[in-house]
This record gives C-alpha cells, structure tokens and sequence, in this order.
C-alpha cells in the first residue's frame, strides 16, 4: 500500500462509526452482503444497444453469487439471435461479477447484464421473499406452452390503419371487422403448440385447424381480412 507524502504526515483519529452493510432481501432472508457469494435471487431486465435498433430481456437465476440459469429473448435486430445463443452459452456457470465484466457480444445483452446487476445487488428480485427462492428451470415459465417468448407485432399506417400480426396467444390469421371496419376480433394459431403436433406426426392441415383459435368477437365480424396480405 503506497500512502501519499501529506497522508504520512497525518495523525492518526479513530474510527467510531462502523454500522454494517444494509440487509436485503434474497429468496425469504434478510442478507447483510460482503461478498458476491452472499447473492441469491431471480429477477429479469432489458437491455438496449446504443442505436436502440433493438432490445433483450434476460432472465437470471443466482444461486450463492453463481448464476444457474439463464434465459436471453432479443427482438428487433436479426445479429442479436446469434448473440443470444452465444450469452447463452456463457453465462451460466459465470458469478454475476465477473458477467457483469463479460463481453456478451451484443450491446443489448450487455446493457440487460447490467441492469440485473444492480437490481440483485440490491436485493431487488422477483424472488426476494419466496423462501427458498426459485427452482432453476422458473425462467422457462415465463414462456409457456411450446416455450415461446411473448411477443407483439403490430404495424399500422394512417391511410390504411392498423395491422395485427402476432400476439401473446399466438401468429395472427385473420382480423375481424364490424360494419364500420373497426377491428373487433381476431383469429390466430398458437406456433408452439402447432409444432409440437407436427412433432408428433399430425397431418399438418389437422394440426394447424386444432391449434387455431380467435379472440374477442371475431365470431360477429362482417369483414374478415388477412393482416398481411389485404
């Protein structure tokens, strides 16, 4: 340790206060953290690159400053799909330091990296209070059936309006309209769970007819358009 030639000269004044770190909560304790060992949870955050051309949601599962599982979604830019496999790939394995210090290739997986840094350091998870914590495997459960992530595209314009192409439930079919062509429902067909029957060996037509279903009151439309095609 190199001390400076003016903090040699001075004399020495005793410490008094030493209050210990603030404790937070990590999967049903209170947790006074000294170490990056000492850091548990489950929490999920989003990341941007600097263009903001596209963004990642990742989800981490720590366990004792070690992250056990990791699930990296990205959407809006076609690099950050192999970016993704690759931070996968990574991180597990890897203390939520030394990921934090990781290239994770793309700048949106390390920005999210980041913003679950300091959401775990500071005890802020979505596991904060489950005694226990979460099982590794909590971070498919986001995804659902046929483990895809939830997405939304949407696209409209002021001379034509607008255009639902996929929602949570699934790829859109069809919209319906009412009298007045405003969208009151809309037909779609659940990717993850069509894939699944292909799978198993159902014929494509009958799989594609079992796993399509329509929402809000698509049944009394007076219209039905294809979102991208009409």
């Amino acid at each position: 340790m190199i001390y400076s030639h003016e903090v040699q000269q001075m004399c020495c004044v005793k410490k008094g206060a030493n209050h210990a770190s603030a404790p937070i909560p990590e999967e049903g304790k209170w947790v006074r953290a000294k170490e990056v060992k000492d850091i548990s949870g489950l929490t999920h955050g989003i990341g941007w690159c600097a263009p903001q051309q596209g963004a990642c949601k990742l989800t981490l599962n720590v366990k004792d400053g070690i992250i056990q599982e990791a699930l990296v979604e990205t959407v809006g830019c076609s690099g950050m799909t192999h970016s993704a496999a690759m931070a996968a790939e990574i991180l597990p394995g890897k203390t939520i330091l030394e990921a934090l210090n990781t290239d994770l290739v793309c700048d949106a997986i390390n920005t999210a990296m980041r913003e679950l840094f300091l959401q775990i350091a500071y005890g802020r998870t979505q596991s904060a209070f489950s005694e226990g914590g979460l099982p590794i495997g909590a971070g498919l459960e986001d995804l659902g059936k046929g483990l895809r992530s939830q997405v939304g595209t949407m696209y409209g314009t002021l001379e034509k309006g607008p255009r639902y192409l996929e929602m949570a439930e699934g790829y859109c079919t069809r919209i319906a309209l009412d009298a007045e062509d405003q969208i009151i429902g809309y037909e779609f067909v659940n990717f993850g769970k069509f894939m699944e029957e292909i799978k198993k060996g159902t014929d494509a037509t009958e799989a594609l007819k079992k796993m399509t279903s329509s929402y809000g009151r698509f049944a009394e439309g007076v219209k039905y358009i294809d979102p991208r095609k009409q």
